[in-house]
């Protein structure tokens, strides 16, 4: 039987421009994205060490100083291993999902990734090395509990701290991070919240942990009482000032791309910055009479923390708006709020991250609006209807963090102890949990 050669020479010129067509839309690498993540990932490592280990080691009493350090850099390392171990597959597996197992895969992610099962040297998440964005990823993780430090400074044992920080990130951290960021299937990510770089995966995890944390261990000795000032202001402004430089890895890198939403994330986190440092300046000015560094510092990191879940959709007039009011805002929770209430958070986690992370989570549904220059709601979403998909995030991740936490506190409580003795909380951590000083008289 003959061939009919010509029409398999007509077949191939219909094929092979098809395939031309397939390849060229397939995912390729792009040497490009891959800088500007490798860039942003060693960018978000800068902020937690050396950034928020000395942002909290000048907060804190001179014969507590290495001990905040050493618990941040700590996080470090034990983070990154459990992040290889379980922490990104938990996160970030989507399995479960293209499965069509909806029930619990929208809670947290399978174990076909643990240990980095199947992600190679060419693994691709979208133009850039799986590998980069898992440990840009990874980075985010990091930050997250080392957060929660500042809200028990001065008082908690290093056993504890460790062990807390295994289970709280495994049962808090993971399943936000998955509910919010790990696609189609996911809670959050369906329900439509917002949150383009940790406002409640991040933020408001962190500082509801913290409140909760600050609650069950109890006041540092002698507080309110007692005189407790910063022991050293420079330390803390320049770790503000690499927290600050630092964000535009962690809020432009998570365009995941060099593009013009990773652009207009940079100048927006800016704005919003600048803004809030002046605002929550001016406003201690003006109840204080003075105008301090430990507040303008307190006020950019306000503004760095409200604008992350923006940074995506916001454009530099909702900047402005979400700087100024979590500048205010910010500024009243961790002075008059917590002088009403009593509650001993040390180093102002909960009055910066959980209510800058709620303002700015909030604002995203407001500021998303191509009305106020943003880059547009999804079609048929009002303004009303978005932020309340922002409230319902903003609860279920108060609620989800807010029980683990009570729950993984208790369970440290009983087996370890939280609190250090009041020998050693006299005597400072440094000297009773690590045998060291910070400095030499």
């Amino acid at each position: 039987m003959r061939r009919n050669t010509r029409g398999l020479a007509g077949l191939s010129l219909l094929v092979v421009p098809l395939l031309a067509v397939a390849e060229d839309t397939a995912p390729a690498l792009d040497s490009g994205d891959s800088a500007w993540m490798l860039t942003s990932t060693a960018l978000v490592l800068l902020m937690t060490i050396p950034g928020l280990a000395l942002f909290y080691a000048g907060m804190v009493r001179s014969k507590n100083v290495l001990s905040v350090m050493m618990q941040c850099f700590a996080i470090a390392g034990l983070i990154s291993v459990l992040w290889i171990v379980y922490g990104y597959s938990l996160a970030f597996s989507t399995a479960g999902m293209e499965a069509g197992v909806t029930n619990l895969a929208s809670f947290i992610g399978g174990l076909d990734k643990a240990f980095f099962a199947g992600v190679t040297r060419e693994s691709l998440t979208g133009t850039i090395p799986e590998t980069v964005f898992a440990t840009f990823q990874m980075t985010f993780a990091i930050i997250t509990p080392a957060l929660i430090v500042g809200a028990f400074a001065e008082r908690m044992k290093f056993a504890a701290l460790l062990a807390f920080t295994v289970l709280w990130f495994t049962f808090a951290y993971l399943p936000i991070a998955h509910m919010v960021w790990a696609g189609d299937g996911a809670l959050m990510w369906d329900m439509g919240v917002l949150d383009f770089a940790g406002g409640t995966v991040v933020h408001i995890d962190a500082g509801i942990a913290g409140l909760v944390a600050c609650l069950v261990i109890g006041r540092r000795r002698g507080w309110p009482t007692t005189p407790m000032p910063p022991h050293n202001l420079t330390y803390t402004l320049i770790g503000a000032s690499l927290l600050w430089v630092g964000w535009f890895g962690f809020n432009a890198g998570s365009a995941v791309a060099a593009n013009g939403s990773a652009g207009m994330a940079m100048l927006v986190t800016q704005v919003a910055t600048g803004t809030a440092a002046l605002a929550w300046m001016f406003a201690e000015w003006i109840v204080h009479r003075k105008a301090s560094v430990l507040g303008i510092a307190s006020g950019a990191v306000a503004g760095l923390v409200a604008i992350t879940p923006a940074a995506g959709t916001a454009g530099p007039v909702g900047a402005l708006l979400i700087g100024a009011a979590s500048g205010v805002i910010c500024f009243i929770a961790s002075t008059k709020l917590k002088r009403a209430l009593a509650y001993d958070d040390s180093l102002d986690v909960f009055g910066v991250h959980a209510v800058g992370g709620i303002v700015g989570a909030m604002l995203t549904g407001v500021c998303a609006s191509a009305a106020v220059g943003g880059a547009g709601l999804a079609e048929g979403v009002s303004i009303g209807a978005q932020v309340w998909k922002q409230t319902l995030g903003v609860v279920i991740t108060i609620a989800w963090t807010g029980i683990v936490t009570l729950v993984v506190l208790k369970l440290v409580d009983w087996t370890i102890g939280l609190r250090v003795d009041a020998e050693a909380e006299t005597e400072g951590l440094d000297l009773a949990e690590h045998n060291e000083r910070g400095y030499i008289l």
